[in-house]
């Protein structure tokens, strides 16, 4: 499935290149929706597809609300906003010069699960496998 070109155009436009968010390089005028700064935070709603996006949200799901119920709303969306963004720059301060747009919530939802570990060591995850 294509993204066409208003969604390649959405992805360049509002997901972190780290090569114009660490050395300044400028995108074209028709992709400057936002600044390079502000992609940190666009990066993480925008996904590469339904199958990303679908697998984002389950596992955001089974984990998050039990972090939420620890931290509390506010302290929830804000520890998750901060993982999305310590996980934007460890991927980028390594390749500096891409110009591969980075786009999805992973790092913000491999955050969450860090968290369900520290919080839950012992807690079993029963999952099931329909091929097995």
């Amino acid at each position: 499935m294509s993204l066409g070109q208003e969604g390649q155009r959405a992805i360049y436009a509002l997901g972190v290149i780290p090569a114009s968010l660490l050395e300044g390089r400028a995108l074209p005028v028709s992709l400057q929706w936002v600044s390079p700064e502000m992609t940190v935070v666009t990066s993480m709603f925008l996904h590469g597809g339904f199958f990303h996006l679908a697998g984002n949200m389950l596992y955001l799901w089974i984990f998050g609300d039990n972090i939420e119920d620890i931290l509390g709303k506010v302290a929830f969306v804000l520890f998750y906003l901060a993982c999305g963004i310590v996980a934007v720059f460890t991927q980028a301060i390594p390749e500096p010069d891409s110009t591969i747009p980075m786009i999805g919530a992973s790092g913000a939802i491999s955050g969450i699960l860090g968290a369900y570990v520290v919080f839950f060591p012992k807690h079993k995850v029963r999952v099931a496998i329909p091929f097995g």
